[in-house]
């Protein structure tokens, strides 16, 4: 059976949020989950594992495709609104998948670096910007595919 990534995301809220509220995923079963994703992004955005593998470690590679892999992440777990990362959509997923230890670590991480994507006019670059962010300010917790 064959499930794309929105009925896959609908399918994790109904186990992890509607149906068990108290429950979330560990770590491990979010960056599993998320590898569908990655998968996806990868070849609609023509980067390699070369380029995009070692994101979660630091290694931002400023090229245009990477870029773009990064907002195609953000885009297919439904935090971008009119191109931009949205907050309000980036705390709901936090409190519907993210381990109880990571949601507020996150979440504060999430709305010192959310502006920095202001700075860009070209979506791709101010949303990876924004996630480079992230894994700076708090680089134990961030997690990406």
């Amino acid at each position: 059976m064959f499930f794309t990534v929105n009925k896959l995301l609908l399918i994790l809220y109904l186990l992890f949020y509607i149906l068990e509220p108290g429950l979330a995923m560990t770590r491990a079963q979010l960056k599993k989950t998320m590898t569908i994703m990655k998968n996806q992004c990868m070849p609609k955005n023509n980067v390699n594992n070369d380029k995009v593998g070692q994101i979660e470690q630091g290694v931002f590679i400023e090229d245009h495709d990477v870029m773009c892999y990064i907002a195609c992440i953000y885009k297919t777990i439904q935090v971008v609104k009119n191109n931009r990362l949205d907050k309000d959509l980036i705390s709901k997923q936090i409190d519907a998948l993210y381990p109880p230890e990571l949601k507020e670590p996150t979440k504060n991480a999430v709305s010192k670096c959310i502006k920095e994507q202001a700075k860009y006019d070209d979506p791709c670059e101010g949303i990876f910007y924004a996630c480079k962010c992230l894994y700076e300010d708090n680089p134990a917790n961030f997690i990406f595919p």
